[in-house]
């Protein structure tokens, strides 16, 4: 059944202290008086207030990050063909993604721990995204309840699965979420052990997430010098723990045990089985790069598969997710919807993804960044920048909606060859 979305509502954020009328107030004025025209400015942005292991997680890849780099060089390497001397009076930007219309092609990606890169964190999010008429994923990694989170949108929100604390806990939170209406579950399929990511095991991530005072020590006078971050941190309650992970017996999961529960919670295609007899509504599979899962992924069922490497966080040398889409969008054979996430900054990489076949991009750094930055204004931001960049896009490209977007727009231009990126 298509179900349209219906037009966003102004809803105010919640406030996450005593203060937040205040600090939402400044976050608001530092987008206003900031140069901020594109992602990278809330880059910037959310360098400056975040402490360097908060921003390092966010930012950084696994291993020498090559896969993080080689994800942004493949859109550098595809250019437009564009049809010049047209004009049209509007863009159609609106595309149907599981039944659901939004406004442009882009969704927020899951983020996990995103209550620690600010405090309003995934209802944030989840704010910014039905505010800006597209839907948000919410990670099992998430400092918010999931009931919280979808209270705080009117629009389509998925809920990202992953087997921490066993198959038992994973059905509890299916259920919880089938319970308050998200529309869609996402199971990722890349993450039989957490990446190994340089940056985080160098700036003492797991030391400043650990009970102990003594292992933090040497990480604390980075820390201090973030003062609105530190104070936003406390007056939040500290540390979260997992919401929607709850272990019998034992209650919310600690941030501290993800990593160790990840080790044990590796997806396999037998799950897809029980997952499918758990959740009536349609299944994403995320983390697909070969045509052989692609088509495992349709023969159990998607309704759609993500195109992803984890973002370069993951599988190191892993393959670009832009040269990894023609290949799964020819071997789905239209039986299923191809998204794709990994490396988008820009409207221009948007519009490359369409040309190659898919039909809607998942971003997650660019509004990480924008959440860091200024919570919900700085995620409406950056969903903001890439609208204007994408409509803009189309108008030069003399394309008047992105459903007539296509191969014969770009060309693959690398070492002085040239040839159709079809």
């Amino acid at each position: 059944m298509e179900t349209s979305l219906p037009s966003p509502a102004h809803v105010e954020p919640k406030p996450w202290s005593s203060g937040a009328a205040t600090a939402a107030g400044s976050e608001e004025n530092a987008l206003a008086s900031s140069c901020v025209v594109n992602i990278d400015d809330l880059r910037r942005l959310a360098r400056r207030r975040l402490p360097r292991a908060v921003f390092d997680y966010i930012d950084g890849g696994a291993e020498s990050e090559a896969t993080l780099h080689a994800n942004l060089r493949a859109f550098q390497e595809i250019y437009f063909r564009p049809r010049t001397a047209i004009a049209f009076p509007e863009c159609e930007m609106r595309v149907r993604v599981l039944g659901y219309e939004i406004s442009f092609p882009v969704l927020l990606a899951p983020v996990g721990y995103s209550r620690l890169i600010h405090p309003g964190g995934e209802v944030a999010a989840a704010r910014a995204a039905a505010q800006c008429g597209t839907a948000y994923i919410l990670s099992t990694i998430s400092g918010h309840k999931l009931e919280d989170v979808k209270a705080a949108s009117n629009g389509p929100v998925w809920y990202q699965l992953y087997l921490l604390g066993g198959r038992e806990v994973a059905e509890a939170a299916i259920e919880r979420a089938r319970r308050v209406g998200y529309t869609a579950l996402v199971v990722t399929v890349d993450t039989a052990v957490a990446g190994m990511r340089e940056r985080d095991a160098r700036n003492g991530t797991m030391q400043l997430l650990s009970s102990s005072f003594g292992a933090k020590l040497p990480f604390v006078p980075e820390i201090l010098t973030h003062p609105r971050w530190l104070a936003a941190f406390i007056a939040d309650g500290g540390l979260p723990k997992l919401e929607n992970v709850i272990v019998p017996g034992q209650g919310r999961m600690q941030i501290t045990d993800v990593s160790s529960a990840l080790a044990r919670a590796a997806v396999t295609w037998p799950d897809l089985e029980w997952i499918r007899e758990a959740w009536d509504g349609p299944i994403v599979v995320k983390g697909v790069l070969t045509p052989e899962d692609a088509r495992r992924a349709v023969d159990l069922g998607a309704a759609a598969v993500v195109v992803s490497n984890h973002g370069g966080r993951q599988l190191d040398f892993a393959l670009p997710t832009l040269r990894a889409l023609p290949e799964i969008v020819a071997a789905v054979r239209g039986q299923t919807e191809v998204l794709l996430d990994g490396g988008i900054r820009r409207g221009t990489d948007v519009v490359k993804a369409l040309c190659m076949g898919a039909r809607a991009v998942l971003v997650g750094r660019a509004y990480a960044y924008g959440l860091a930055a200024a919570g919900r204004p700085g995620v409406v931001r950056a969903l903001e920048i890439l609208r204007a960049d994408v409509e803009r896009t189309l108008r030069l490209l003399g394309c008047p909606s992105v459903s007539e977007l296509g191969p014969s727009y770009v060309d693959f231009l690398k070492s002085g060859t040239r040839g159709t990126a079809s």
